[in-house]
């Protein structure tokens, strides 16, 4: 049957009308389980030779509210062979027929996207550290699966605010709160968390400036194996690592930084839509979204290709994106990256409901769409673990950790009221000769209560309390390398200092 033909017909059968809002009824099918929307194209195409999986409500435009089974979902993967579920998800009938409807909001935004960091970008492109990006790879993979209704996902989600939160202890910030979003009360509602790191701005903190993946994973070959190492444990190392950078650096941002792990993207974006909607419905200032979903499967030629399609994304924030990678790892770069664009298609990531809010959205992804399809043997497989994509390793995931470091410092640019307390500024003194770590003070100054030393990766290596006002500890047990010591004083302020071990 012909396209046209299709349509046609859809629009005389239509089960609901668009303008009849309160008598709707469900279709009484069993397995039409999910509500939601989609292209068009993908439900005719779907309804042509499934007819049994999916009813289609109401049409729109190029979209269609329907109702469809679980079987649907696999098929729409096999169907459009790109990324994301396809689909956006909706609570009931009324709900999908509503979100055809919906206009996009539309914000007034005076942001202009400059580069003028270069100094300090430079400094923290020198300490981004690959292999943390592997460990956090390899933590996430562990949990088995992420399948937003299992243990194990709500478990990563909670294990990783742990994480977030050693973090900012670890550099002694007192700026950084981390946060649990409960989705139980939603409109499509999930068991499973999600993670809200907030780095707040220090001159201009309701300006935010946003950057996330999602925790959970799926398979198509049964989700109680689901290890999601590409899709999307590499998103989600990628912006730890970014971000525990710019802590390593001591920066402190002008506009305030949120790093999100979103719940449940899988089956039709539940986490970012609750939170993009909160923000939206709050009039929050977000002047940014860079989405990072699957960085580290090298499929195509080029390192970075940006999602160009126009219902998503904004061309603006986009072409920043671009201006960065051509100012820090440009063809005279000794570092370059290459980059193109590619269209992702309905429903692709978290971006879309931060787009329909009315933000500025981009997203860098690992390679192009019709190479994604061919070549990433991995994708919502019961093998996707890092060892299986090409490298073997994060070296692609890596370059994506840089993109990610400039895109917080430029567009968030760093304060210069504010920076880390160190010891010196404090009148405390400490440094390491010959493997000993020596501090001191003079007696008008605050006993240390604690003292703590943490590795490059965030892992706690030695507490000692109750110190005074000098001492010193002997640190030959350690293995050579960048540790960062953290001491907390009697009247509460607490102060870092990197240090090397040689």
């Amino acid at each position: 049957m012909k396209k046209i033909t299709l349509i046609a017909v859809l629009f005389c059968a239509t089960i609901f009308n668009l303008n009849a809002q309160d008598n709707l009824t469900v279709p009484e099918r069993q397995n039409l389980t999910i509500y939601g929307t989609m292209s068009l194209e993908d439900a005719l195409e779907i309804n042509e030779s499934n007819p049994n999986e999916i009813e289609i409500l109401a049409t729109s435009d190029e979209e269609a509210a329907v109702n469809i089974s679980e079987e649907a979902t696999h098929l729409l993967h096999d169907l459009r062979g790109t990324h994301g579920p396809g689909y956006l998800n909706a609570s009931n009938a009324i709900d999908a027929i509503k979100q055809i409807r919906h206009v996009r909001t539309e914000r007034v935004q005076q942001m202009n996207f400059t580069i003028s960091e270069g100094e300090t970008v430079e400094m923290a492109l020198g300490v981004i550290n690959k292999s943390n990006i592997e460990a956090q790879i390899e933590e996430l993979e562990g949990y088995g699966t992420r399948y937003h209704t299992t243990a194990s996902a709500q478990r990563a989600a909670v294990d990783l605010k742990a994480k977030w939160e050693a973090m900012a202890t670890t550099y002694g910030r007192n700026d950084i709160s981390v946060r649990l979003v409960d989705h139980s009360n939603a409109s499509d509602s999930t068991p499973m968390n999600s993670v809200v790191m907030t780095i707040t701005g220090a001159e201009l903190p309701d300006e935010f400036v946003i950057i996330g993946g999602h925790l959970d994973s799926t398979s198509s070959q049964g989700n109680n194996v689901a290890p999601g190492g590409d899709d999307d444990a590499s998103g989600i190392s990628v912006i730890t690592e970014a971000t525990r950078t710019l802590l390593e650096i001591g920066f402190v941002p002008k506009r305030t930084i949120e790093v999100m792990a979103y719940a449940a993207e899988e089956v039709g974006l539940y986490g970012s839509k609750d939170i993009a909607s909160r923000y939206g419905q709050n009039n929050v200032n977000v002047v940014a979204v860079g989405q990072f979903d699957m960085a580290n499967y090298k499929s195509s030629t080029k390192d970075v290709y940006f999602v160009s399609d126009t219902n998503a994304i904004d061309p603006t924030l986009t072409s920043f994106f671009k201006e960065l990678l051509d100012t820090y790892h440009g063809s005279t770069s000794n570092d370059e990256i290459t980059y193109s664009t590619t269209t992702c298609g309905y429903g692709c990531s978290d971006h879309r409901y931060w787009f329909e809010n009315g933000y500025k959205t981009a997203f860098p992804f690992e390679s192009s769409f019709s190479d994604f399809q061919q070549n990433n043997s991995i994708y919502h497989k019961n093998n996707d673990l890092m060892k299986n994509v090409p490298s073997g390793d994060a070296t692609h995931a890596f370059k994506f950790a840089k993109l990610a470091v400039e895109y917080l410092i430029e567009v968030s640019k760093k304060s210069s009221l504010l920076s880390t307390p160190n010891f010196e500024e404090e009148g405390y003194e400490l440094f390491v000769i010959d493997n000993i770590l020596k501090f001191k003070s003079d007696r008008s100054r605050s006993a240390i209560k604690e003292l703590k030393i943490y590795d490059v990766t965030g892992k706690e290596v030695l507490k000692k309390t109750s110190l005074g006002n000098s001492g010193k500890l002997s640190l030959n047990a350690f293995t050579a390398g960048a540790y960062v010591v953290n001491v907390v004083l009697d009247n509460k302020t607490q102060l870092s200092k990197k240090v090397i071990l040689k």
